[in-house]
């Protein structure tokens, strides 16, 4: 399968709001109809980045998932439905959404070394999040050329690892997104263009 993923980032009055949208693109819009669709608000506090809201749509996978949650930081609860269910999760730390970690591990880079572990909530549950820095590289994209930093996260228990190459120069930006499964990658996002005042735009490919 073939397709597209595209990440927005835009300020808001109290913080920010990321869109991830994947859908099928060529011949698989052909045989694959639907999309995914994730979106996180959250705000930059002092140990941290903290949602506020999460939610996703996914109408092209089987799973077919539907969720929304609400992190309550005075209440120490995530909270929300998932596929018309509602779920409830107690926060001892600071957590994160599929979305919101991405940009707590900028954070992190800025100031200094990224913690080896962070928690993220994975739909119906928290899950311990461990995180590593594999090295640098040169990359190539359409926005330019730079020499990136690599840092993967996983999910313990998950067979899903995220790799983003981060440019020091851009504030620490993922200028490339990869996602492998079981060894496999499944989807690749690369920089496209690159805007402080607008936002960026991430526009890469699914195989």
């Amino acid at each position: 399968m073939g397709g597209q993923l595209k990440t927005r980032l835009e300020a808001t009055a109290d913080g920010y709001l990321a869109t991830h949208v994947i859908k099928p693109t060529g011949i698989s819009g052909l045989v694959a109809s639907g999309r995914i669709r994730e979106t996180s608000e959250f705000h930059l506090a002092q140990d941290g980045v903290r949602p506020s809201e999460y939610s996703t749509r996914d109408t092209l996978t089987p799973e077919r998932t539907k969720a929304s949650i609400q992190f309550d930081w005075d209440s120490g609860e995530a909270r929300g439905t998932v596929n018309g269910e509602n779920v409830v999760s107690v926060m001892n730390a600071i957590a994160h959404d599929h979305v919101s970690i991405q940009y707590q591990l900028m954070h992190d880079l800025l100031q200094g070394d990224p913690d080896t572990q962070y928690t993220m909530f994975e739909i119906d549950r928290l899950r311990t999040v461990n995180v590593r820095i594999i090295g640098s590289k040169k990359v190539d994209v359409p926005a330019g050329t730079y020499e990136a930093i690599g840092i993967q996260h996983q999910a313990e228990g998950s067979k899903r690892v995220t790799t983003l190459w981060c440019v020091e120069e851009l504030g620490y930006l993922p200028v490339v997104i990869e996602q492998h499964r079981k060894g496999e990658l499944r989807v690749r996002a690369t920089l496209s263009r690159y805007s402080p005042r607008a936002g960026s735009s991430l526009v890469g490919s699914t195989q």
